[in-house]
């Protein structure tokens, strides 16, 4: 993984300074609430409803050890005992109090992480596929254009303040898993016909009050224009995109708005005074920064490995958290392991700080000392023996961490809505744990196969209720909370925005029309098809028929 550098480790730390200084002076009053806002934001702190909200940048979603175990402590002394993993790969704590945040940031310099650029106007964290470096269909690792795009970002002066927020991601496999597509820049690798690699770009996607598909801008960018497009982009962004209206200043809407013809000659034409500048990658600093990324030190290993397979044959569990929580790695005698944040009575993405020193140390004797986290508010332990699986899950079930239940209906996505947020209109984890205990057999999920129900508790789409198989969307209907379904998206490479299935649906009514809408799929489906499969064969009508049947 990328190791900071003396340069990064002074920034970071004399960033946490000045931000020490200024709650000095907002806790005497030297500062108003309304001139700390911009300062506080410019730290990934906010103000929810109960309490102060820190968001912690973890870029791409890749964590050592040490640094885990630092989240772990924050957890345990300056929050209640937990941390929550974001649908951008970040951590939030909910429970915050303004004058530990400086001790906070400090714990954070020392294993270098902070909270910078996790909020405002600003080029935010980046993301990418979490199984990156590991996966077997991948065409090349995308964390070192990542790690380059985060340096280039970090403080950029001219993008400090957007019309709006910024994000972008990176996939460099066969399959999308970073949702390159609902990213207002989406970055992904690909191959052309001479075998150079380069970049298909995404511009103008993502959810919110107006989700929307990102268009391609470029189907093959090369490598070393990666940096002078995205300037190119940005100062378009920056110079047209929308300040006076927030519901119309991200740059989906100025694509939408141009149209992507006149958006791309804009860029085309930016970009002829930024492709032969200084930004253009050479091969050197790409090496320089992919070597942090540089293959580990795999054993060599000749499949099968027969203690691996005899504990597969012999032990019914052991099998089925291998078949629904493990992936193929790109090595020989190695697999990726997902670690499910998920289950009834816990909020989808939350984590114990016992929890977190646990697969801290598990990453240690099993997976290199690294940790991933996914936009699907899971953990990942990439790169572990298949002789190491059968200690690693016995570990795990010790402390609830090997729920057999990935890509399964209780792998929700869900954001803390009105239990936490000040921008939700309704609440979304008692919901997701309604759902998630109501169908709690593990032989009916298998069944059903994989589905996706993402939850949010309003319109900005936090949990990415538009890209679910099936999403619910918090609603607010004269003071009492209303659950809309969608169904249909996707967010991988078939990109889908959900389409509404009717009127919404009251918070004790909302479980029993989502069983009306899976009985619908398991009557219609042909065998092995896929709940998403089946809804875009047979359309919404039958779903809405039989969901609103006693209506």
């Amino acid at each position: 993984m990328y190791h900071y550098t003396d340069i990064d480790r002074t920034i970071v730390q004399e960033r946490a300074a000045q931000f020490r200084d200024q709650v000095r002076r907002r806790l005497i009053g030297e500062l108003t609430e309304e001139e700390f806002r911009p300062l506080r934001l410019m730290n990934g702190l906010y103000l929810q409803l109960h309490a102060y909200m820190l968001r912690v940048a973890v870029p791409y979603g890749l964590l050592a050890s040490k640094q885990l175990r630092a989240l772990a402590e924050i957890a345990e002394k300056y929050d209640r005992g937990y941390g929550h993993w974001t649908t951008r790969q970040n951590l939030q704590y909910n429970w915050i109090r303004l004058d530990d945040v400086p001790e906070i940031l400090d714990l954070l310099a020392s294993v270098d992480m902070h909270a910078i650029q996790t909020s405002g106007n600003c080029i935010r964290n980046i993301s990418a596929d979490h199984f990156a470096g590991a996966i077997a269909d991948e065409i090349e690792d995308p964390r070192p254009y990542a790690e380059i795009m985060r340096q280039w970002s970090s403080f950029h002066p001219e993008f400090s303040y957007l019309p709006r927020k910024f994000k972008i991601a990176f996939s460099g496999a066969v399959q999308d898993r970073a949702a390159v597509a609902f990213h207002d820049l989406g970055f992904r690798i690909v191959k052309n016909d001479q075998g150079e690699i380069g970049f298909r770009a995404y511009v103008g996607g993502g959810m919110g009050r107006t989700p929307m598909i990102g268009k391609v801008t470029r189907e093959f960018l090369p490598k070393e224009h990666l940096l002078t497009y995205t300037e190119a982009v940005m100062r378009v962004y920056n110079e047209y995109g929308r300040r006076d209206n927030i519901y119309k200043a991200r740059i989906k809407i100025l694509v939408h708005e141009l149209g992507v013809e006149e958006f791309s000659r804009l860029v085309d034409a930016e970009w002829e005074h930024t492709r032969q500048s200084a930004l253009v990658l050479t091969e050197a600093e790409i090496a320089r920064v992919a070597a942090s990324f540089s293959p580990l030190d795999y054993d060599k290993v000749t499949e099968p490995v027969a203690a691996f397979e005899d504990k597969r044959a012999s032990d019914k569990a052991f099998a089925n958290w291998v078949e629904r929580n493990t992936l193929a790695h790109k090595v020989a005698g190695y697999r990726i392991v997902n670690l499910s944040l998920k289950k009834p009575s816990i909020a989808p993405g939350d984590a114990t700080d016992s929890q977190m020193r646990v697969i801290a140390d598990l990453a240690d004797h099993y997976s290199f000392g690294q940790i991933r986290a996914t936009h699907e508010q899971n953990l990942v332990l990439a790169d572990v023996r298949q002789s190491d699986l059968f200690a690693l899950w016995k570990a795990l079930e010790l402390h609830g961490l090997a729920t057999p239940n990935i890509a399964t209906l209780q792998d929700i996505i869900c954001c803390p809505g009105l239990d936490y947020c000040s921008l939700a209109n309704a609440r979304s984890i008692p919901i997701s744990d309604a759902i998630s205990e109501h169908f709690d057999r593990l032989d009916y999920l298998y069944d059903l196969g994989e589905l996706k129900i993402k939850i949010s508790g309003c319109i900005n789409a936090c949990g990415h209720h538009h890209v679910g198989h099936i999403g619910i969307l918090g609603v607010d209907k004269k003071g009492e909370e209303y659950y809309q379904i969608t169904l249909g998206g996707s967010a991988s490479d078939d990109a889908a925005i959900g389409q509404i299935i009717g009127a919404a649906f009251s918070k004790d009514t909302v479980v029993a029309a989502i069983e009306r809408v899976l009985n619908v799929y398991i009557d219609l489906r042909h065998e092995d098809e896929r709940f998403l499969d089946t809804y875009r064969r047979v359309g919404i009508k039958p779903f809405k028929e039989r969901v609103y049947a006693n209506n």
